[in-house]
């Protein structure tokens, strides 16, 4: 698991022998397709001399012969892009590649609208800035303002190229709890239903036969006479995925006030947190597991359903 990082910031270089396998391939398709490097950060850092091949600054149109030593500069100073604003940051792992952060509710993962500056992008912006870190803040995905749980960061534009690859592979693994209206019968299950904007109301979603493919794995944790505790993962990362869904099979997420409006006097906000990531690290390739515990509203919300269990 990454531990925390030391303050400060250090060119982090990566070194590379070709292999007989590689040789004939330009730099430049080494530099993509063997060491996941993205055309964005290849032109940052050749303008910064971050690529050599053999101690010499690399030609990018040069074709690379079995043994050459590749060594490319993998931290580059970046602008923040935000303005630092301090907060306080629930801190679950940190390294010089990555920041995983336990969010809690009613808090935006990044700005969404000018004028917005207490998201916790502009908290982990200032939690750099006090390291002596200049770098831009890069979210690897996001979860909704209302949800709370783990959001992954990358400390570096490589790392984010890297876990996003990952992301889009459905390699990043995202698992959710979540209390949902009614009884789940079924102990395990997967709701396949494909997602577009609501025509009527284009914040909102909808399944509709043309959307985008979109599908949810779930599993019972715990019943109550009139709510489930189910946990949930994503196999895709629509907008709003897992509250459409959830409608979509008739046991909305409880809460919440714009799909379902179940319960809204038992929770202030959707009852769902991202609970669980799961992902290779990006730079030392190891596997990285993660949890959050469930945040004190939801764990205050399940101690009404049991009240409610035992009068009933």
């Amino acid at each position: 698991m990454p531990q925390p990082a030391e303050s400060g910031r250090k060119p982090q270089w990566v070194k590379h022998t070709v292999t007989a396998d590689e040789a004939g391939r330009t730099l430049q398709q080494l530099l993509t397709e063997t060491l996941g490097i993205s055309g964005r950060m290849i032109q940052r850092l050749t303008r910064s001399r971050g690529v050599q091949m053999n101690r010499k600054p690399g030609w990018l149109a040069g074709k690379v012969k079995a043994g050459d030593l590749v060594e490319v500069r993998l931290v580059v100073d970046e602008e923040p892009g935000l303005t630092p604003v301090e907060m306080p940051l629930s801190i679950v792992a940190e390294d010089e590649d990555l920041l995983v952060i336990d969010k809690p509710p009613f808090v935006l993962v990044h700005p969404t609208s000018p004028g917005q500056d207490r998201t916790l992008a502009h908290g982990v912006a200032w939690h750099l800035q006090q390291r002596g870190i200049r770098a831009r803040v890069h979210p690897v995905h996001r979860i909704d303002r209302d949800t709370s749980g783990l959001v992954l960061f990358a400390r570096t534009a490589h790392a984010h190229h890297r876990l996003d690859l990952q992301l889009r592979a459905g390699e990043l693994k995202r698992e959710y709890l979540a209390l949902v209206d009614g009884v789940v019968t079924q102990d395990r299950g997967m709701i396949d239903a494909p997602i577009a904007r609501d025509p009527r109301n284009p914040t909102l979603r909808v399944t509709r036969p043309n959307g985008e493919p979109a599908l949810t794995r779930y599993e019972v944790v715990e019943r109550y006479p009139n709510a489930t505790l189910v946990r949930l993962e994503l196999e895709t990362g629509r907008t709003h995925q897992i509250r459409v869904h959830m409608q979509h099979a008739g046991h909305p997420v409880l809460g919440d006030r714009q799909y379902g409006r179940r319960r809204v006097d038992l929770v202030k906000r959707q009852a769902l947190h991202a609970e669980r990531l799961a992902f290779t690290h990006p730079a030392t390739g190891a596997p990285v597991e993660l949890r959050a515990p469930l945040a004190e509203d939801l764990r205050a919300a399940i101690e009404v359903l049991k009240n409610e269990t035992a009068r009933g």
